[in-house]
């Protein structure tokens, strides 16, 4: 039995991204046509075999594809049993100006595809805005220097490390933009990004969501409930709060919930709770 196409397509609530594509053709073919974003392409299963502009083109697996904005493509299934891919269209600005050159529109990059693997699992929940921000921010910046216009970088600021420190725990709760962030510090999001990871080790919204962890795991401690914790901690739901709360800690914040209690106490064992912090 053939299979039918699946589609999924959405707009995050992310600057600089229009639109976010997932799809399973079967059969499907494009004609050619243009866009006024980037396409950033990567195929999941099949292959693609596209002209752009005056020349032919192939979309494996292991390759990163970038189609610049305004310049004419099409897209065809290689074999009978067609293709599944992701796209992020966006923004023409996200890439700097002048970089439409049509010469090299794909790389095969394990890192570089991870790194695209890594925003589209950013851009699947609202509740990792700041998350998808601060990999959009990396990865443009990556872009722009593979098709020759690399920013200038400037060298590491401790200080301006520091500032943004203390905006994101002052930001714990409510949360904040990337955007509003640079704003706030007169810098450009990219070198902001850059400069906390240099100093700390660790890019801003990884640090953002290890206070908030630090914030539900107290308030687990001193009785509050998983669906109160999540709201009251910065999380946008208690499955937001599950998913990284077990990512990062082995268990669910019910099971961490139930093993709290001083040592000898019945109800965790003879020698109390055994919960790591890491």
């Amino acid at each position: 039995m053939p299979r039918t196409p699946s589609l999924q397509v959405w707009r995050p609530a992310v600057d600089g991204v229009s639109e976010v594509l997932h799809a399973d053709f079967p059969a499907h073919s494009y004609p050619l046509h243009t866009h006024d974003t980037w396409t950033l392409l990567v195929v999941d299963r099949g292959a693609v075999r596209y002209r752009l502009g005056r020349h032919e083109h192939g979309a494996l697996p292991a390759m990163v594809t970038l189609l610049p904005p305004d310049v004419p493509h099409d897209g065809r299934p290689v074999t009978e049993a067609g293709f599944r891919k992701r796209v992020v269209y966006l923004e023409a600005g996200v890439i700097a100006a002048g970089t439409g050159s049509t010469g090299r529109p794909a790389w095969t990059d394990r890192a570089l595809r991870e790194r695209v693997d890594g925003l589209h699992a950013a851009l699947r929940h609202p509740s990792e805005t700041f998350e998808a921000e601060t990999r959009l921010a990396l990865l443009a910046d990556e872009l722009t220097g593979r098709l020759g216009r690399a920013r200038p970088r400037s060298g590491p600021d401790p200080r301006l490390a520091a500032r943004l420190r203390v905006l994101l725990d002052a930001s714990t709760v409510d949360g904040l933009t990337l955007a509003h962030a640079a704003d706030e510090l007169g810098t450009g999001a990219t070198h902001l990004v850059r400069t906390f990871g240099h100093a700390y080790g660790i890019p801003p919204h990884r640090y953002l969501l290890g206070r908030r962890l630090d914030l539900a795991r107290r308030l687990l401690l001193t009785g509050g409930r998983p669906a109160e914790v999540a709201a009251a901690a910065g999380f946008h739901d208690q499955a937001h709060l599950t998913r990284q709360f077990k990512r990062f800690l082995g268990v669910t914040p019910g099971v961490f919930a139930a093993a709290v209690g001083e040592p000898g106490d019945p109800r965790t064992g003879k020698d109390g709770p055994e919960v790591a912090r890491h």
